[in-house]
């Protein structure tokens, strides 16, 4: 991937790691465009980086996407590179009254939102890159977060698959695999004691330079090139 002179759209641009690629790709000399559901947090984000173009848009709603795809083709057709990135973590116990309705939330935000939108976008003529962020719980799951630890693993096998069939279209897909970082994911104060994203983002960074198509940080590292056996013993430990 060329790292300059790209139209990006970046779901959930806003914030956590949304907001550091967000940072980053500004810095690089790239226009970048951003969506999310919450006017407040676009407007403050525009404050920061007055580049940006901002988005809101609901991507639970299918109607929506659809909408946000008809704008971007209409007033931004140059765009070239697709980064689905926003998803929700909720922590659930099978047996919660509203389990089912949750789990819905996650998997229509982590699953169906992405795979619509880079459906729709690969009608672009110049697309030529889609970027995937999944998570190291894609290997070992999190019990308390069992859902989204299975949409992270759906989207880490799509992710694979997608590289494969877009390839004779030479069009690079890129999966981004974060270990757990302090953002507020699953809700405030869940993750301060993780590194902070702007380490992640330059150790990613780092790597598309290299021309990796698989980035890693951390703990993800070591899960995504972990034997099965490595794997269970991980899981275990994790979930005691």
């Amino acid at each position: 991937m060329k790292l300059t002179n790209n139209t990006i759209l970046i779901t959930g641009g806003a914030t956590g790691i949304g907001l550091g690629l967000t940072e980053r790709f500004i810095h690089l000399g790239n226009k970048v465009i951003v969506c999310g559901r919450r006017k407040e947090v676009l407007a403050e984000t525009k404050l920061r980086f007055p580049s940006i173009v901002t988005k809101e848009i609901d991507l639970a709603i299918e109607s929506q996407r659809v909408e946000l795809f008809e704008w971007i083709r209409e007033n931004h057709g140059e765009l070239n590179v697709l980064i689905n990135n926003a998803g929700i973590q909720q922590h659930l116990s099978v047996s919660d009254e509203n389990f089912f309705g949750k789990a819905k939330q996650e998997l229509v935000i982590n699953i169906e939102a992405p795979i619509h939108l880079t459906s729709l976008f690969l009608k672009l003529e110049k697309l030529d890159t889609i970027m995937n962020v999944t998570s190291g719980l894609s290997f070992i799951p999190m019990v308390k977060a069992p859902v989204y630890s299975a949409t992270k693993s759906f989207l880490h096998s799509f992710t694979l698959s997608l590289g494969k069939l877009l390839k004779a279209r030479n069009i690079e897909v890129i999966e981004i695999i974060p270990p757990g970082l302090n953002t507020d994911l699953g809700g405030k104060g869940l993750h301060d004691q993780f590194p902070p994203v702007s380490e992640f983002i330059t150790a990613i960074f780092q790597q598309l330079e290299e021309g990796k198509t698989k980035l890693t940080f951390g703990m993800s590292a070591v899960s995504a090139n972990a034997s099965q056996a490595e794997l269970q013993a991980a899981f275990d430990r994790m979930n005691p």
